[in-house]
């Protein structure tokens, strides 16, 4: 069973996403889903920002670029927004395979099919009623309640 976190506005989120970004090492993948509108590149803008150590780190979505790369002090990391890709053969294009070496954020992961690494941390995003986000947590359970983070069934920050 995984976890899940409410996230009550914009800062809970870049909040969030900046607890994840201190337990990313190399060869991660982070998959993140959701609707548009639900909050991923602003997830996405603040996780690249701390990895970057950088708060004013320009972030611009790889929508149609599929794929932005980014040297933080730790490693290559790539940022792949799939919403646009034509199936997971164009991947090879784009490096998956190189950037699977560094750290890995994709959005729109379902695009990935077979391509999904098995140990991703998927973090699936919705909308609840009163406009807070839900963010379901599977995988890297052990490795995230080891950082402090102690995510029960349903969290909120």
């Amino acid at each position: 069973m995984g976890a899940s976190v409410i996230l009550k506005d914009e800062a809970a989120t870049q909040h969030f996403a900046m607890q994840v970004a201190a337990v990313v090492r190399p060869g991660d993948t982070i998959l993140l889903s959701g609707p548009l509108g639900a909050g991923k590149s602003v997830f996405a803008r603040a996780f690249l920002r701390a990895l970057c150590e950088n708060p004013a780190l320009d972030v611009p979505s790889p929508t149609y670029t599929l794929v932005q790369t980014y040297d933080a002090p730790l490693c290559a990391v790539s940022h792949f927004d799939l919403w646009r890709l034509g199936g997971p053969d164009e991947l090879e294009e784009l490096g998956w395979e190189e950037a699977r070496d560094g750290i890995v954020l994709v959005e729109w992961p379902e695009r990935l099919e077979d391509l999904t690494p098995d140990d991703a941390l998927h973090l699936g995003v919705s909308v609840l009623a009163g406009g807070d986000r839900q963010v379901s947590i599977k995988g890297w359970s052990q490795r995230l309640d080891a950082a402090g983070l102690s995510l029960g069934p349903e969290t909120n920050v």
